[in-house]
């Protein structure tokens, strides 16, 4: 499908990228799978190649790009043709906003320039064993000091927990608060700050998740971001974007698993005759090309709403939901075209299969999305009385 949103200067980059993540990523892929992480110097390598926050100014090492589409060809680039666990996604878009959009210049110009040159891999932790999508429930707290914040508490299944040197963390600040939260800069190193044993996981096996443990760290008041009681409202302020990504990525998956069952049904032979010849291999890619192409145009435009600041909450739960959810029938039914290769993880289908079943779930699950969704109708018990 020809998509309109794209210019030269766009397809160009799309090229450079893909040669990168085709190049420095697939060649380690399996490795880093076995190893359950990334080697950390291919951080570094795609700071170099110019493939992290883009977005930066110039005078932190970026290219001031402002344009969302270049990200998004990244996202798109490596899930198709580099390693989906290499989570370049979670640190150029998900968490150095934050340090961007409400640090001091100060933080700003100490931390910045490391990301974009990949030596500071950055990650944030926000799910705890006791609180996933309800940030309210969160027990992590942090306490004012007078020279710095206090902090206790655990968080769960981190991504990039292993190897971040730098975890923006939600913590409570106001105990009789509901939404009293705040959000600290913890450094690697920091006395009190722990890790815990990488967590084995169904897919997305090169992606280090970990928990993470804060026992009496202290917390430099430089390493608090913005207002630290109003970390619940700077959380709900990016979550569209995350679930932009989210779909982005989704979506791509669903193409990398659609190109490869085409592939493999044009190749493989029953009863003398290649398996994409039947009626119901036809019909079934049928279906998913048409599918993937409607939702790939949404996608697209949703992005370029973002472009312009104009992008509904509502709107970026709708992509999330659509492209995660057409995520998991895609490589389900492109593992039973397989038929029992499908279920070899020599095959890449099966590992796109067990990678895309936590889709639905981070950067809130299918049925958030739906009462964000509803909530956006006007289906509110709370206004409705």
């Amino acid at each position: 499908m020809r998509r309109l949103i794209f210019l030269p200067e766009h397809d160009q980059f799309r090229d450079s990228a893909r040669r990168f993540f085709q190049k420095e990523v697939a060649p380690h892929a399996e490795r880093w799978r076995a190893q359950g992480h990334v080697d950390r110097d291919i951080y570094r390598k795609a700071g170099a190649a110019g493939l992290l926050l883009t977005w930066a100014e110039e005078g932190f090492g970026g290219s001031g790009i402002t344009d969302f589409r270049f990200e998004q060809i990244i996202i798109e680039e490596n899930i198709i043709h580099g390693e989906i666990g290499f989570y370049i996604n979670l640190h150029s878009n998900l968490v150095a906003p934050y340090i961007d959009a409400l640090g001091t210049q100060e933080q700003r110009q100490r931390l910045l320039p490391a990301c974009v040159s990949g030596d500071r891999i950055l990650a944030i932790a926000m799910t705890e064993p006791g609180a996933g999508s309800d940030l309210a429930g969160m027990r992590t707290r942090a306490e004012d000091k007078g020279d710095h914040w206090l902090l206790n508490g655990a968080k769960t299944y981190i991504s990039n927990g292993i190897l971040a040197d730098l975890v923006i963390v939600a913590a409570r600040t106001v105990p009789d608060r509901k939404h009293g939260l705040g959000l600290f800069m913890v450094e690697a190193g920091m006395e009190g700050f722990a890790r815990g044993q990488r967590l084995k996981k169904m897919g997305l096996h090169a992606q280090d998740t970990a928990e993470l443990f804060f026992h009496d760290v202290k917390v430099p008041k430089a390493n608090v971001l913005g207002d630290a009681t109003q970390g619940f409202f700077y959380l709900t302020r990016f979550l569209a974007k995350e679930r932009m990504v989210a779909a982005i990525g989704s979506l791509a998956a669903a193409q990398a698993a659609f190109d490869l069952t085409l592939d493999y049904v044009k190749e493989r032979r029953a009863f003398g005759r290649p398996i994409g010849a039947f009626q119901n291999s036809r019909f079934v890619l049928a279906g998913l090309r048409a599918e993937i192409d409607a939702i790939q145009t949404f996608i697209d435009q949703c992005v370029m709403l973002l472009n312009d600041g104009a992008l509904a909450p509502e709107e970026a739960a709708e992509c999330k939901l659509l492209a995660t959810e057409l995520e998991g029938r895609v490589v389900d039914a492109c593992v039973q075209l397989h038929g029992g290769a499908g279920y070899m993880e020599e095959y890449r289908i099966s590992r796109l299969f067990t990678d895309a079943r936590v889709s639905r779930i981070f950067a809130g699950s299918s049925e958030i999305m739906k009462e964000i969704i509803g909530r956006g109708l006007g289906l509110d018990e709370r206004k409705m009385g």
